[in-house]
């Protein structure tokens, strides 16, 4: 059985659906991530697990237990925001071990759990200060502790990182992600950040307008998109479209030809209309025959790699090649692509074939 089931749940606010039915279910001990734009429904989703919001239809289950119509604090989850939430006139001590003061616990057990969250979170050194003393990340760490010192079944966070600058937020989410593997604590993980979603998740669930597009691990979801929307969504720069079509075994761009692997060509037969997609580090310099041809219309050298933005046929593609390409702004350059990794999707359904 599942630890944490979402059943059919659906959400309307007034004449507005912002849920249509959706199910979920949640491994104990799994890390999973809902990604998508804004709009999407991911912390709607989020909200009523926590119970924050009620669901129009459908059930929650947590540990087995139908949580649906149960309150917030006594649904055995805790939850982490994106405004860390820490009363300004507490010190870092009082601040995690309050929610366990308000329940009753002893005081001498509020002590030994709060030292043992400082310990894990190194926090130590600042509990007596005020949050007004502390780093936008010993902030967050502190509302990680506030949450870990309830011992909950499922921890949720709701855009955690989304207030830190980019350094300290590379730096968190290797944090967090250690800390829930070091505890087993099943974790729910809201973000609009596909690079948060990939590198942090068991299990990366892609929404779009209150759907699950797919759900999967985050290899799965780089290298089988399962649409078009997934695949442009997933993945830094985002994958290349083009409109081709396949005739005697290759793709033809224009003037162009791509040859496909023998099995790939028997599988897909020839086809009128496709929309190809290829993912800019699948497209290298060629010493030799030009595979593709491709004029750079903007060159950005990032250090370990190159972007060159350019255009094939006159469809917008973006490459990754080394650092040192001999590439020059207008200059037609020679592209060689794996086409292994070529992905093809259905130009009206988008999805993939």
């Amino acid at each position: 059985m599942a630890h944490v089931e979402i059943d059919s749940i659906t959400k309307s606010f007034g004449a507005v659906s912002v849920l249509p039915p959706l199910s979920l279910q949640i491994e104990k001990g799994e890390f999973v991530v809902l990604v998508g734009p804004s709009g999407c429904g991911k912390t709607t989703t989020l909200r009523i697990l926590a119970g924050l919001e009620t669901a129009t239809s459908g059930r929650v289950r947590i540990g087995g237990r139908d949580v649906t119509d149960i309150r917030p604090g006594e649904r055995d989850i805790a939850m982490v925001f994106q405004n860390y939430a820490l009363y300004p006139h507490m010190s870092v001590r009082e601040n995690i071990g309050y929610a366990m003061k308000v329940h009753g616990t002893p005081k001498s057990e509020i002590d030994a759990r709060v030292s043992e969250a400082a310990k894990l979170l190194a926090l130590d050194a600042y509990l007596d200060r005020k949050p007004r003393n502390l780093s936008g990340g010993q902030r967050q760490r502190v509302a990680i502790g506030r949450a870990l010192v309830r011992q909950p079944s499922v921890f949720l966070f709701d855009e955690p990182l989304s207030n830190l600058d980019a350094k300290l937020r590379v730096e968190m989410r290797t944090e967090i992600k250690l800390l829930q593997r070091r505890l087993g604590t099943t974790a729910v993980y809201v973000t609009h950040d596909q690079v948060e979603a990939m590198t942090m998740a068991d299990r990366v669930v892609v929404m779009r307008a209150g759907h699950i597009e797919q759900a999967a691990d985050p290899i799965t979801l780089y290298e089988r998109p399962a649409n078009r929307f997934v695949a442009n969504f997933i993945g830094s720069p985002a994958m290349n479209f083009l409109d081709a079509r396949i005739e005697g075994g290759a793709v033809h761009l224009g003037g162009q030809r791509l040859p496909l692997a023998p099995e790939e060509a028997r599988r897909l037969g020839d086809r009128r209309s496709i929309v190809f997609g290829i993912r800019q580090e699948q497209m290298r310099h060629s010493a030799y025959e030009a595979t593709l041809t491709l004029i750079p219309e903007a060159i950005e050298p990032l250090g370990a790699h190159t972007l060159l933005l350019g255009k094939v046929e006159g469809q917008k593609v973006t490459a990754q090649v080394d650092p040192r390409f001999p590439a020059q702004v207008g200059s037609p350059v020679a592209v060689t692509l794996d086409m292994t990794q070529a992905h093809f999707f259905d130009p009206v359904t988008e999805a993939r074939l």
